[in-house]
């Protein structure tokens, strides 16, 4: 069931940047442009939702989201990568028990905490705004915490989805972020971008860096490749008989990945890490303190 966002404040239009928005009953009015939104069974309606994906595999992951704790536990125990427990840490520091405003953009289906807004461009269930996160329907600094997880690569340009981050935040305001480096190929529904260590300093470059470190080691990196390497070998080209070795190879593959609770330590883990997470502030305006 849907939280009630109560602060209609937070909100403005996403096609002209205008705060002034008219709520009546299942519509949402922009007064400026005029441009029309919806709501619906406690849910904001900024896009329609992207359109479900035509892929075999694509299909099969967003069924699987509907149920939104049997999908964590698939990718916290089954899946190539691990990834400690930096995002968890990061809640219980900057949400649990706080007074404020947080999002989790490109949340999916999961519920980190009944505190936290889940904005996702699909209407799964724990969705509280259907928007586009490159374009968030959300005013200049009204947001406290901001997540997002393992979504940036799935953007077109993920520049501006950080930019939108700093632009929601307040001053002083903190986000987690986390970024793949090795990893294969995995739409859902699109996938566009790797980040570097270095890279991950260049996209937070607007922000106070609080911590910088290897979210997923370098043996869920090679797993990962492993695993569809050996599953492209096998499938002579055939996709759902590659699908079916992959599954298959990650199954009794994927106790390795555990050698990551100690190979993320190590300095040169992040030369083939499988994904990086920052934790960032907001810089506040020039000639305050930070």
């Amino acid at each position: 069931m849907n939280k009630k966002i109560i602060d209609k404040k937070i909100f403005r239009c996403p096609a002209c940047g205008d705060e002034n928005l008219l709520f009546e009953k299942s519509i949402i009015k922009c007064g400026k442009c005029g441009a029309f939104y919806k709501f619906n069974s406690g849910r904001y309606f900024f896009v329609d939702g992207a359109v479900l994906p035509d892929d075999f595999v694509d299909k099969l992951k967003y069924r699987f989201k509907k149920f939104s704790v049997f999908y964590t536990f698939l990718i916290r125990v089954i899946s190539p990568v691990f990834t400690g427990n930096q995002l968890v840490r990061f809640v219980k520091a900057y949400v649990t028990g706080r007074a404020g405003t947080f999002l989790n953009l490109g949340s999916g289906n999961r519920l980190l905490s009944p505190e936290i807004i889940n904005v996702d461009i699909f209407p799964y269930n724990n969705v509280d705004i259907v928007a586009d996160i490159q374009k968030l329907p959300v005013a200049d600094e009204k947001i406290d915490t901001v997540i997002c997880s393992a979504v940036l690569e799935h953007v077109k340009n993920p520049y501006s989805v950080v930019n939108e981050i700093y632009r929601v935040l307040k001053e002083g305001g903190r986000t987690y972020c986390y970024m793949p480096f090795i990893c294969g190929f995995h739409a859902s529904p699109d996938d566009y971008t790797r980040l570097t260590y270095e890279g991950m300093k260049v996209l937070f470059k607007d922000f106070k860096i609080i911590e910088l470190g290897v979210g997923g080691g370098p043996t869920s990196g090679l797993l990962w490749v492993l695993q569809e390497w050996l599953a492209t070998l096998l499938s002579f080209g055939l996709k759902k008989l590659h699908f079916v070795f992959y599954v298959f190879f990650m199954l009794i593959t994927f106790p390795l990945k555990y050698f990551d609770i100690i190979l993320s330590k190590f300095p040169t883990a992040r030369n083939i890490a499988s994904g990086f997470y920052i934790i960032a502030r907001k810089k506040k305006k020039v000639g305050n303190n930070i």
